[in-house]
This record gives structure tokens, sequence and C-alpha cells, in this order.
């Protein structure tokens, strides 16, 4: 470990426990990369730690008792802990409760308050330098791709999520600012950008798409103005989270030029219009696929992620099999599926007619299973095809890599059979030989 090299010095030590979303990892990063510019060490390990942090998630009931286990498991193998995060924002009340020791408990995003308490808890070796840092900063995700975080908060008010109360409303980071961040990545070895938020498509409404200049030149605080900067950059640019906004229309001809990745990150949640409008999202699903098939015209490699939710309350069977209707008709390339558990503090929880668990249970397997078939289907077409894959580390056999159309931790991937020595971030032509409802198989082309 870190601490044992620099034991002489007596370094002080710090271990975190980052659960939830990519949003909450760049946190975890910026946290990290601050204490590492005091001059803290890093561990993993709880004895070896002098505090640990706990960077928690508050989304759903399931997520926040993961939460609550995180937290006496840090309790228990170290006793010096500092939380922080979503639950933290939620139920900072609950955590002391169950915790009296705790040192201190913070909201999403405030690093500040964190820093502050690993200072009382065990002083910095210095003043900050900044050649302790690694260029990019400190990063929990390989060293060829990172997450960038553009915005905080969210503008929306969909009824079953806690998100805007958590984490406040939309604040955009200028796009300048935004930009220099993702060159400096660039420059430390990143090869694939994964752009964040919690609408990415609202990205610079809250700062009437303030412009900001990078290299010379003006990009306005908008989904478009950014995906055209990152473009200049030369890596792969991801895009995650999107709401489908009409502005979403604008980055796909984009994507058919090669500048960003032809991927979209769109959680629909429902198809059927009784039930999106009770959770208050946007409910012509027919116009949905009319745009599907545009972007697809524009764009025809265009990876189409997204998320649903079944049980929704009220949700009746009918609604059900209009969402498998609509997921048959739309075959989107990547799905995932949560079954809707009430959170407390949001409006869908007040909301009658409950689904029994047993049903929810029984559509998600229905729903699972016909994009299962989709999905092998889709996967199936790419068998002879030369792609271009990323490599993200060796296994046995070769290595595991991920297509264009595959973001790393959600989606498929790739195992590519070879003996030639690769390295991670490696960008490389792979010809597709065999195909599952999930992953790949592929040789160096």
């Amino acid at each position: 470990m870190v601490k044992k090299a620099m034991e002489a010095e007596k370094v002080p030590c710090v271990g975190i426990v980052s659960l939830g979303c990519p949003k909450a990892l760049v946190d975890s990063e910026r946290i990290l990369s601050c204490l590492r510019s005091e001059g803290y060490a890093f561990s993993g390990s709880y004895a070896d730690a002098d505090v640990v942090i706990v960077n928690t998630c508050g989304f759903l009931d399931s997520a926040r008792e993961e939460s609550f286990e995180a937290i006496a498991e840090a309790m228990e193998g170290n006793g010096r802990v500092i939380v922080t995060g979503c639950l933290g924002s939620a139920d900072a009340e609950g955590i002391r409760k169950r915790h009296p020791d705790i040192l201190a408990v913070t909201g999403a995003h405030q690093y500040e308050a964190v820093v502050d308490a690993v200072h009382a808890a065990v002083k910095p070796p210095h003043s900050p330098r900044g050649e302790l840092l690694p260029p990019g900063g400190i990063k929990l995700t390989p060293r060829h791709y990172a997450y960038l975080k553009i915005a905080e908060g969210c503008h929306n008010s969909c009824s079953y999520c806690i998100i805007p109360k958590l984490r406040g409303p939309l604040v955009s980071r200028p796009v300048g600012e935004v930009l220099r961040e993702a060159e400096k990545l660039v420059s430390a070895g990143v090869r694939e950008l994964l752009v964040v938020a919690q609408d990415v498509a609202a990205y610079g409404l809250d700062i009437r798409h303030a412009k900001g200049t990078w290299r010379g030149r003006e990009y306005p605080a908008s989904m478009l103005g950014l995906s055209e900067g990152l473009a200049e950059l030369g890596v792969w640019v991801r895009l995650h989270y999107v709401y489908p906004y009409p502005n979403v229309d604008e980055v796909i001809p984009l994507m058919a030029a090669g500048k960003i990745l032809p991927y979209l990150d769109i959680p629909f949640q429902h198809a059927s219009p009784r039930v999106l409008k009770a959770m208050k999202r946007p409910g012509d699903t027919e116009k949905l696929l009319e745009r599907i098939r545009a972007w697809r015209k524009i764009c025809p490699d265009i990876t189409l992620r997204s998320s649903f939710i079944v049980g929704f309350p009220g949700e009746t069977e009918e609604d059900f099999q209009m969402l498998l209707d609509w997921l048959r008709e739309a075959r989107l390339d990547r799905v995932g599926c949560f079954k809707y558990e009430d959170v407390e503090g949001v409006a869908s929880t007040a909301l009658p007619d409950k689904v029994p668990q047993e049903v929810i249970e029984e559509r998600w397997h229905r729903f699972m299973q016909v994009q299962q078939e989709i999905s092998a289907e889709i996967l199936a077409a790419k068998v002879g095809k030369t792609l271009p894959v990323i490599v993200d580390g060796k296994c046995e056999g070769g290595y595991v890599a991920r297509t264009k159309g595959d973001a790393p931790e959600i989606d498929g991937v790739v195992l590519l059979k070879t003996r030639k020595k690769l390295a991670s971030g490696d960008l490389v032509n792979a010809l597709i030989t065999e195909a599952d409802d999930y992953d790949l198989v592929a040789k160096l082309a």
C-alpha cells in the first residue's frame, strides 16, 4: 500500500468507499484529488487507514440500506468514519442515530466540508502541492477512461425520483472549464470520456447557454456546443443520462460524422402514456419511435441504451403489454429494467393502486426475456463484421474489450482472443466471430 511505502514519513492515510452512480464516483475523485494535493496517502484497507470516507447513495431504499451497511462495516473495521453523499443529504439524523461516534456527516457534492472533516480527524502533512497529483487528478476508473461531470442537480420533477431533493436544482459548469478539464484528462492518457450529469440534455439551461472560450474559440454551454468542443480532442466521447428533449436531435449528425460516439443513453422509463403521465415524464411514445427511426436513418450504427421501470403504482397489465410492444418495435440495443420501489419523500410513494410485489417480479422477468431476445438478434447480426474496440484489460485467453456501443460496467463486452501483447486503452480492429445474448467474441482483424 501507499502508506507502507511512505511509512518512514508517517504520512496520514485515508480510505474511501464510493457507492452509487458515476456522478458520485466523480465526487469521490475530486475529494481524493484535493487530499492528495495536500500530501495524504490512500489505502484500500480499513486497518491501514487513519480515517475512512464513505460516499453514500440514497436514490432507492435498497441503495440506502447498502449505504448503511457500508457505514457499519467501516465503523467496525476502522471506527474513524466520515459520511458524505446522497444519504448524508437525506438522512443525516438517521446516520448519527445508528452511529453516534461518526466523525462527520455531509451531503452530496460538499467537497470542502469533507476535506475539512478529514483535516479535523488527521492533520494534512503540508500545504497543497500540485506536483503530488497526476495530471488528470486522482481517478477511481482505469487510466484509459474517465467520467466528465458537467452539471450538478436536476431541474426535472419526475414523481419517483428523489435526486432533486438530494442534489438540488440544475447547476451547470462553465463550458470552458469543462473543456479544459477534458483536455487535461486526455493529456494524462484518457482515451474515452464519459459525459455525465443528472440530465445531460439540459446542460446550460440554467446559465442561458453562456459561451466560454477554449483554444481560442467560443462554445455555448449546451449539449451540442460541448460535444463539438469535446470532438476536437480526438478520443471517444460517450453521452450518458440524456433526457429525450428535441435538442437531442442536434447531436445525431455529429455521431454520423464520427465526431462523437454513436451512442445515446436515454432513460425512457415506460411506454404507456398513462403511466408516463403519473411519472411526470414525456408521454408521446409514438413520436419517440418516429425520432428513433430518424436517428437511425441519419446514423445507422447508433447504439441506443435505455432504462425502464416496471410495477409503477397504477400500472395495469394493459400498460405493461404496451411497454412490451413498444420495446419490440423500438429494438433498443442495451436496456436495463428496475423494479419499482417506494422511496420516502417522493410523490409516487403516496400514489394509490400499488402493484403487488409478486406481480412486479413476474413482469420484470417477462420484460427481461423480451429484451434478451432482441439483444441476441442484434448481436448475432454483428458476427462477421469488423469493429473498432477499446481494450479494457487482460483476461484468460486474450483481452476484455468494448465496441463503440458498449459503455464500461453497464453494457456488454468483447472477448478479444489474441496472443498479441496489448495494453489497456489500445484501440484495435476486431473481427466478430461469435455472439451470445449480451456479449461478443472476436479476433484481431
